[in-house]
């Protein structure tokens, strides 16, 4: 019998997870919900086991690739052009949605779960989150939890790469005697590029568990009393994943549809493990498959996985300001709206390297003198809105690497065919 293609085998992986998530909320001795989160937690581990050193070794290669280009600089200023057009438009449409269905008034939720969040962005954790404490970029964070203290070590996606370009910089300047350290870095790219071939292939596997996983913490009860809100986000995030983006391509003579079925991989995946930086590895993959040149793609995917989140940073925050604001009474404002705008544009910069939508939320009610508590009343539904957001997040993280290449005239002709081609192109390769 013909193996089922990649695709295939996800799509099985999701109807698996959905149907063992049902299967596991009414087992009462718990081992099945057990099983499915030690699979999706092990898909994700080995993902995120591999973003350190693959965007350590493929941002080295690329700085000593890009040497011999003069338009670099350009590259850098047309990728960020292109980050704050698709926020605004992300953004504006969150704004209207939100000014047209008013979730505010129409919510269900008590005011009694209104409690201020633990964390909260500040326009200075950008700055903070440039200056690198190690090499490596590694963080540790100690927690007291019933009188017991545990400590945990994450890593900064953001300080790494600039410790990376700073080291593929120096490996440059040095001439002769840094060749080598380069051949080196190199070949490492090479194996881990490998590594993750393997690991991509457990996809349908990591799906299963992490879609079952989801069924089985959250279920959909929690949705009722914010329909409206989660509707109205879930609306702003498909107008921009399937209106927008495919509207940007087209301007570009790309093909959405050929894009979608490159990236869908990297979508698909941001979905079901709800974060940017465990997907990057695939993300920056699809990127190259889809025609990015793999010395810009090198830079531009991994920085768009800190700093380019349309679902978390532009739909999300808009809708949910305008959300706190009705359901306290509070008169919003053309200069509020405009405001709001801005956040979303620069305040991605600013909690770049941070966890999460809510640190993106808490600097735009900051920001417009809401009450904090109001972020409280959206946590119950917050892993149900994640899926989607993040989804448009990887989205957004190929289409502007996609869209500069082909405007600067860099896009690999045989890897991502233009509307005229895309008729007569084959499928994508699997992963």
């Amino acid at each position: 019998m013909k193996k089922p293609s990649f695709t295939v085998q996800v799509f099985a992986g999701m109807a698996i997870g959905v149907a063992l998530g049902f299967l596991a909320r009414g087992a009462p001795d718990g081992v099945l919900a057990e099983m499915l989160r030690l699979t999706g937690e092990s898909f994700v581990k080995l993902l995120k086991a591999l973003v350190v050193p693959l965007v350590f070794t493929a941002l080295v290669a690329s700085v000593a690739a890009l040497r011999d280009l003069g338009n670099a600089a350009r590259l850098v200023g047309q990728t960020l052009l292109w980050f704050a057009i698709t926020a605004l438009i992300a953004v504006g449409i969150g704004l209207t949605l939100g000014t047209l269905l008013q979730p505010g008034v129409r919510a269900g939720v008590d005011a009694a779960s209104a409690v201020a969040p633990g964390t909260a962005g500040s326009w200075l954790d950008f700055l903070r989150g440039l200056i690198p404490g190690n090499i490596l970029g590694l963080e540790a964070s100690t927690k007291l939890k019933d009188g017991a203290a545990t400590t945990g070590i994450s890593f900064n996606v953001l300080q790494l790469i600039v410790v990376a370009i700073a080291v593929g910089a120096a490996a440059v300047k040095v001439g002769a005697a840094g060749e080598a350290f380069l051949t080196v870095n190199a070949a490492l790219l090479a194996i881990f590029r490998q590594l993750l071939r393997w690991v991509v292939r457990l996809t349908p596997i990591g799906t299963a568990g992490l879609i079952g996983t989801a069924i089985v913490r959250y279920g959909w009860s929690s949705l009722a009393a914010l329909g409206s809100f989660a509707g109205a986000v879930y609306l702003g995030l498909a107008l921009v994943l399937f209106g927008v983006y495919p509207a940007l391509l087209a301007a570009n003579r790309l093909s959405p549809r050929r894009f979608f079925a490159v990236a869908w991989p990297a979508i698909h995946l941001g979905f079901v493990s709800r974060s940017s930086i465990a997907t990057l590895p695939v993300t920056e993959d699809v990127a190259e498959k889809a025609g990015v040149p793999r010395d810009y793609a090198a830079f531009a995917v991994p920085f768009a996985a800190t700093t380019k989140m349309d679902g978390c940073a532009a739909i999300y925050p808009a809708v949910s300001a305008l959300f706190v604001a009705q359901y306290y009474g509070v008169a919003l404002h053309a200069p509020d709206y405009v405001l709001i705008a801005l956040v979303s544009v620069i305040g991605s910069a600013a909690t770049a390297g941070l966890t999460g939508a809510l640190v993106m939320l808490t600097l735009t009610l900051t920001t417009l003198g809401l009450p904090l508590e109001g972020a409280g009343l959206l946590l119950a539904i917050d892993p149900i809105l994640d899926m989607g957001r993040t989804a448009v997040n990887v989205a957004g993280q190929v289409v502007v690497p996609l869209i500069v290449a082909q405007r600067e005239k860099l896009l690999v002709p045989s890897a991502a065919p233009t509307n005229d081609q895309a008729g007569t192109q084959a499928g994508p390769q699997a992963a």
